[in-house]
């Protein structure tokens, strides 16, 4: 079988679930805010015997047997369960318990993973990703990264069109903004917390969703919208079509992805009217179902082949 590390509610499971039953191979759903209710481990000397098991005999799957699993497609974390009534420096004892249980778990019986969490976690890493796009060949803008409200004045007198963004957002109003006037009234702020400033690139958006070798180009025009610096609340009104990644972007994305290493990404850039193609970041766990479904790309079927690949040597 296929196990999806996620949460059930996550809305690129169905897609990919029809995906895999085509090919006659069944996905289940390992969430980690369940997993002390749902499973006990067993990991013992030999990886060939681990395995999580169900404490209610009525639960199906009964037993999840690391011998049995194909892939895990390490999609999106729900923090780790842990038992109810815990004081916070017990549940975080245990919470880290279970992660490196869980972590030896998919690694130890050399299970098939896209992505490893640890290539996952270093490619969340944007200013790491700045660096690795440039030496990989792709177009980066300028860019600072600072909690010195000085130096960010000085950034922005160089760049008088710029943006501002977190380096890991938390929530959907954590958007790319335009640097304005009350940006830099307010640029003290800075001092509580390190930001991104960048200069400003106009021109289409493009998602690129990377399978394996297969890489899917979406064209999004937000630039006559009322949110040309961040498509993404305009995305549903936005034109949107898909477009060819052009060969030498192409080698310089596989090359930053061979890198980490990361089989999966989804990554942005922004197309210039000349046709340079500037590199603003990569999500290695990236959305593409909105993408796929305003497209028509095969991303759920490239995604089941590419779980159902060969096994590791």
């Amino acid at each position: 079988m296929v196990v999806a590390v996620t949460f059930a509610a996550d809305a690129h499971l169905p897609p990919v679930r029809e995906a895999l039953a085509r090919r006659g191979e069944p996905l289940l759903v390992v969430d980690l805010a369940e997993v002390h209710d749902r499973w006990r481990l067993e990991l013992g000397d030999d990886p060939a015997g681990w395995a999580l098991v169900a404490p209610e005999p009525r639960q199906r799957p009964r037993r999840l047997d690391a011998k049995t699993v194909r892939a895990v497609w390490w999609r999106r974390l729900s923090p780790v369960g842990v038992a109810a009534g815990l004081g916070p420096a017990d549940a975080a004892f245990a919470r880290a318990q279970y992660q490196a249980a869980l972590g030896a778990f998919w690694r130890g019986a050399r299970i098939r993973m896209v992505d490893d969490p640890a290539a996952v976690a270093e490619a969340e890493l944007k200013p790491l990703q700045l660096v690795r796009a440039r030496a990989a060949g792709l177009a980066v803008a300028p860019t600072l990264v600072t909690d010195d409200p000085a130096r960010a004045r000085a950034f922005l007198r160089r760049h008088r069109q710029a943006i501002h963004k977190p380096l890991h957002g938390l929530a959907d109003e954590h958007l790319t903004r335009p640097v304005t006037r009350e940006t830099l009234d307010a640029l003290d702020a800075v001092r509580s917390a390190p930001v991104i400033f960048q200069r400003f690139v106009s021109g289409v958006d493009v998602r690129v969703t990377a399978v394996g070798d297969r890489l899917f180009g979406c064209a999004i025009d937000a630039r006559r919208t009322a949110s040309p610096h961040d498509f993404r609340p305009v995305f549903r009104s936005a034109p949107v079509r898909p477009c060819a990644v052009p060969r030498p972007v192409a080698a310089s994305i596989r090359a930053l992805l061979g890198g980490y290493p990361l089989s999966y990404a989804a990554l942005d850039f922004r197309r210039a009217a000349d046709g340079t193609w500037t590199f603003l970041e990569l999500n290695p766990a990236g959305q593409w179902l909105g993408f796929a479904e305003r497209t028509g790309q095969p991303v759920a079927e490239a995604l089941a082949e590419h779980l159902l690949g060969a096994p590791l040597a």
